[in-house]
């Protein structure tokens, strides 16, 4: 056997053996993903109470405002909700077609996001996800071209989670019972139109902004978020956020049907990375 052929058989099975490995580790991130979407699936209660609009009697104008339009009364306050959606992902200025379906719990348990990306040699998949179960949080981005090429694969550290939890928190709009103080919420009017939140047991400090308009229907949410998402590359708290664009009505509930978010919200170097339309939602 000349030396050519060793080279080229030694090529061959170390890219074999790097496929193998490939396959393992995104078969485990798959299982993680897999794990954590069980784990809220059980989170969602059998016989939850129903809505009564003398539950927000006291709250600010602004709040029984949209709760008079977010929830219609003897819905049963579910607040584990099952999302799919459709859009457009968008990278360095390029937009990506995106399907992805999310199950989203409470702002204290977790969420996990699995997503499509792209298209022909550029598609992309994987998932998003936090998860807090008794003293500990989990949170990760695992992203893989094809399944076999690993573009992402982030996760594990206190600053991931933090800024995963925000994320968590503000998407609680498409599970408006979690808004209610009678799990927690608690609001406070900050101009004829707009009210922070703040979560008791959530896991971010930083509360959750929303602007609605004079029916109620929730026009902006943003938070400060500590993110890297910057030329520096250093976590640190900055505005995240977008527009309800429409909104649409899933069992009683009224949810964003139509949405834009992206870092930098509210200050010139906004620019939306997400835009989605929700094309399914089970409570």
């Amino acid at each position: 056997m000349t030396a050519v052929k060793i080279i080229l058989l030694a090529l061959a099975a170390l890219l074999i053996a790097a496929i193998a490995v490939g396959l393992w580790v995104h078969s485990r991130d798959r299982a993680q993903a897999d794990r954590v979407w069980v784990a809220l699936e059980g989170a969602r209660a059998t016989d939850p109470p129903r809505y009564d609009p003398a539950m927000v009697d006291g709250l600010p104008e602004v709040a029984q405002r949209y709760f008079a339009r977010a929830i219609a009364p003897g819905t049963p306050l579910h607040r584990v909700v099952r999302l799919e959606m459709a859009g457009s992902f968008i990278m360095n200025g390029n937009a990506m077609p995106m399907r992805a379906r999310q199950i989203l719990a409470p702002p204290a348990q977790g969420f996990v996001w699995r997503a499509d990306i792209g298209a022909g040699l550029m598609r992309f998949g994987g998932s998003d996800g936090y998860y807090h179960a008794g003293a500990r949080a989990q949170s990760w981005t695992k992203f893989w071209l094809h399944g076999l090429i690993p573009l992402a694969r982030i996760g594990g550290t206190g600053d991931h989670a933090r800024a995963a939890a925000t994320r968590m928190m503000l998407e609680a709009i498409w599970a408006p019972a979690s808004l209610l103080p009678q799990f927690g919420a608690e609001w406070t009017q900050t101009s004829a139109d707009s009210a922070e939140i703040r979560f008791a047991d959530a896991p971010v400090p930083e509360p959750m902004q929303i602007t609605f308009d004079s029916e109620g229907n929730p026009l902006e949410v943003w938070a400060m978020r500590w993110t890297d998402a910057n030329p520096e590359k250093t976590y640190r708290l900055q505005p995240f956020g977008g527009r309800m664009l429409e909104m649409t009505r899933h069992q009683g509930f009224l949810i964003p049907r139509r949405v834009e978010l992206g870092n930098m919200w509210g200050t010139p170097d906004y620019v939306p990375f997400f835009i989605a339309t929700i094309t399914g939602a089970e409570f």
